[in-house]
């Protein structure tokens, strides 16, 4: 190869590097699907004790705003019934959208959340523990995380999961995520649902969850969940005397691609 050649490489090497280094990120779509032994959220049972199949798929764009969406199977709406099948709604389908910065040192995120029960009837339910009114929930959240340390607060822009006259209600939650090495992560949680002319039903929830991250885009997780909200049987029917706020182990797999 002559010096001319040699040079004209050169070049093009160069300015390759300096095109990969000032082009923008490219937006990033990333999918997953999971199962888990039950499915609690804020602490509360929403699959009476039985596991859920579960899935989302998440756009991220490189100037902080992004969208998602994620469902799962749920059983509580159909539990909340007064007389077997007056009340139906077998799937959660959550959609969301934000945006994520950092100023003062801290990473913040605000966004909007719909938590759409397909089909669901919870209105109609005819048990004691009622009245209900669609399940249905709108929030909007803003999050601040300074280290491994994030407090999020969420707030009711409509009724809270079919509490009446229950719009904003809120949800604190601080949580950490723990580096353990190999692989492994350590979170604990603790979150207060305040329900909005529903004292009684306001609770403290508290979680302690191992991951592992286990290659090509699978992970499981055990998680020991613990709320104060005893004997609650306020979305079981009287068709089951389930306690949907008792203390329990979730375990889950999840593949990430």
């Amino acid at each position: 190869m002559n010096l001319k050649s040699k040079i004209v490489l050169a070049l093009l090497a160069t300015s390759s590097a300096a095109f990969a280094q000032t082009a923008p990120a490219a937006p990033e779509v990333t999918y997953n699907v999971g199962v888990v032994s039950q499915y609690r959220y804020r602490g509360i049972a929403q699959t009476k004790g039985d596991a859920a199949l579960q899935g989302g798929a998440d756009y991220a764009n490189a100037n902080g705003f992004y969208l998602g969406a994620w469902g799962s199977t749920i059983k509580w709406i159909k539990d909340a019934a007064g007389v077997a099948g007056e009340t139906k709604g077998p799937l959660e389908l959550d959609l969301y959208g934000g945006y994520k910065f950092e100023a003062a040192g801290l990473g913040f995120d605000v966004g909007y959340l719909r938590y759409q029960y397909v089909g669901n009837s919870l209105k109609n339910s005819t048990s004691s523990a009622g009245p209900y009114v669609n399940a249905n929930t709108d929030e909007v959240y803003g999050a601040a995380t300074y280290g491994v340390t994030t407090l999020k607060y969420s707030y009711a822009a409509s009724d809270l999961f079919g509490y009446t006259n229950s719009t904003g209600s809120a949800y604190w939650d601080l949580s950490a995520t723990y580096d353990l090495g190999q692989g492994y992560s350590l979170v604990p949680h603790a979150g207060r649902q305040v329900v909005k002319n529903h004292d009684a039903n306001s609770y403290t929830d508290v979680a302690l969850t191992v991951n592992k991250d286990l290659g090509n885009g699978l992970s499981a997780s055990v998680a020991a969940i613990r709320t104060n909200r005893k004997g609650d049987t306020n979305f079981a029917s009287n068709l089951t005397s389930y306690d949907t706020a008792k203390n329990t182990l979730v375990v889950g797999v999840k593949y990430g691609f």
